[in-house]
């Protein structure tokens, strides 16, 4: 392997196990901060609204097929979730429909 393989292997390598032990040495004290909390409580909910507005705002609702795959597939996605109360089955399940629908009724 030549030395610019290895440089390109490493430095990844070493910028992941950096990012990944940070929390770790940061905040090795056993009393978490507030913020962190805070952040914590809060951001996978404004992630999850921040997805739904990126996948819903390309579409046209004057042109073929009018938004209907998107719309059920929303729908889709909030009854599983009501159902299973699982994040990755709702989204998982939500896509597999979305992918089903565009490639074979579209």
């Amino acid at each position: 392997m030549t030395r610019e393989a290895w440089i390109t292997i490493l430095i990844p390598a070493i910028i992941t196990f950096l990012l990944r032990a940070t929390p770790f040495i940061f905040f090795s004290k056993k009393e978490v901060p507030e913020i962190i909390l805070y952040i914590g409580k809060y951001l996978p909910f404004a992630m999850m609204g921040l997805l739904v507005v990126f996948a819903l705002k390309g579409i046209n609702f004057l042109s073929y097929p009018f938004g209907i795959p998107e719309a059920i597939c929303v729908v889709t996605v909030i009854l599983l979730h009501l159902w299973k109360r699982n994040m990755l089955i709702s989204i998982g399940g939500g896509t597999i429909l979305y992918m089903f629908i565009v490639q074979t009724l579209v």
